[in-house]
C-alpha cells in the first residue's frame, strides 16, 4: 500500500465512525400534571407581558394627555 492510500483512509475513518447514541429511554407514560405546570407557566408568563404592555399604553396615554392640557 502507498503511503497517500493509508493516510486517505486514516482520515475517513472519522466520518466512518457512528455516533453514540443517548441511552434514555422514554416510557410512553405523560404526566398530566407535568403538562398543566407548563400551562400554567406559559399563561404567567403571558398574563405578565399584556400587563407590562398595558402599563405602558397607560403611562403613554398620561403623558400625552398632560402634554396636550399645557
Amino acid at each position: 500500500m502507498s503511503a497517500e492510500k493509508i493516510i486517505y483512509e486514516e482520515q475517513n475513518q472519522k466520518v466512518l465512525k457512528t455516533p453514540v447514541l443517548s441511552k434514555i429511554k422514554f416510557s410512553g407514560r405523560v404526566d398530566i400534571n407535568d403538562l398543566l405546570t407548563r400551562a400554567r407557566n406559559v399563561k404567567a408568563k403571558e398574563n405578565k407581558i399584556n400587563l407590562v404592555f398595558f402599563a405602558l399604553i397607560s403611562a403613554l396615554v398620561v403623558i400625552v394627555g398632560i402634554i396636550l392640557s399645557l
